[in-house]
């Protein structure tokens, strides 16, 4: 119950807060919803357009804004240790989607994968101990968030986006690398592998050296984690329980099938876990088989 209570007080702190914070020139406004930082402004945007769109919903309460500056009040992040070379990163109280972020650290460098709000002194202290962040790489526009943030804090990291999501990017920069194709490998033989779904450009990522050598598939939120850690799901929209069409889940499968991994890690905390820890290439083709057999009848 205290728990509950206290995640409930951040949000109506970080709501209330934005009065004060809109009579300054050049605050970059983050929508509570979804988590998206728009470029720097005196007053926040009139809507969010990631949060109008039928993935994504507003509140019944109507659009909310908040700054990184009062979540530095009210929100903490916590690094935690998920395998060799994996490190997730954690917000506290919940804030936007409430998806982790991860580095991944390789003989080359670190590469972040997905982003999540909250970015302060403490976690930028901890992840240069743990050799900083060379390239950033994002599943979808939902954990879009504060990335440029992210990659001014590490000297300007470039963040690898699918051509296909310009659109959703809502604060442009320099650091934004949009890329073409179906794969493409970045810092530490990394590859970035495009297989469409909950967005035209979704794009996974494969991490060979996970899982003691037999590979690790960094999924976002596609496949989506079940709360039976031992099954996946595909949606075009999770919050508005809309399924993705059977050519398309095919598509998905066709892209996921030439890569060799064992484990899965999601964006969300699901039972205390969000992995799939051994069986992860069987458990997509079980779900995926599973999947198309009840869309189809």
């Amino acid at each position: 119950m205290r728990k509950t209570s206290l995640a409930a007080a951040a949000i109506g702190s970080l709501a209330s807060a934005t009065s004060a914070e809109a009579a300054r020139e050049g605050t970059a406004f983050l929508c509570v919803t979804c988590g998206m930082q728009y470029p720097e402004s005196a007053k926040p945007p009139e809507s969010c357009p990631v949060c109008e769109d039928e993935r994504q919903y507003v509140p019944p309460e109507g659009q909310q804004w908040t700054t990184l500056e009062q979540l530095h009040k009210t929100h903490k992040n916590t690094i935690k240790q998920e395998e060799e070379n994996l490190y997730s990163i954690n917000v506290s109280p919940k804030i936007g989607i409430g998806q982790r972020a991860f580095l991944i650290r390789t003989p080359k460098g670190n590469v972040l994968w997905d982003c999540q709000p909250l970015i302060d002194d403490a976690t930028v202290s901890r992840i240069n101990e743990l050799g900083g962040i060379a390239e950033i790489a994002i599943s979808h526009p939902h954990y879009y968030t504060t990335m440029i943030e992210w990659s001014r804090a590490f000297g300007g990291a470039p963040i690898h986006i699918h051509e296909a999501e310009r659109k959703w990017v809502m604060r442009p920069d320099p650091c934004v690398k949009f890329w073409e194709g179906e794969k493409k490998t970045i810092f530490g033989d990394l590859p970035l592998i495009r297989t469409g779904g909950h967005f035209e450009g979704y794009q996974v990522l494969h991490w060979p050296a996970g899982a003691g050598g037999k590979g690790a598939l960094m999924a976002g939120d596609q496949p989506q984690i079940c709360m039976d850690p031992k099954q996946v799901s595909f949606m075009w929209s999770y919050p508005n329980f809309i399924p993705l069409n059977a050519p398309t889940i095919r598509h998905v499968m066709e892209c996921l099938d030439p890569l060799a991994y064992d484990r899965i890690y999601g964006a969300f905390v699901v039972r205390g876990k969000g992995v799939v820890p051994t069986g992860g290439k069987q458990v997509v083709q079980r779900s995926a088989d599973r999947y198309l057999k009840a869309i189809q009848g």
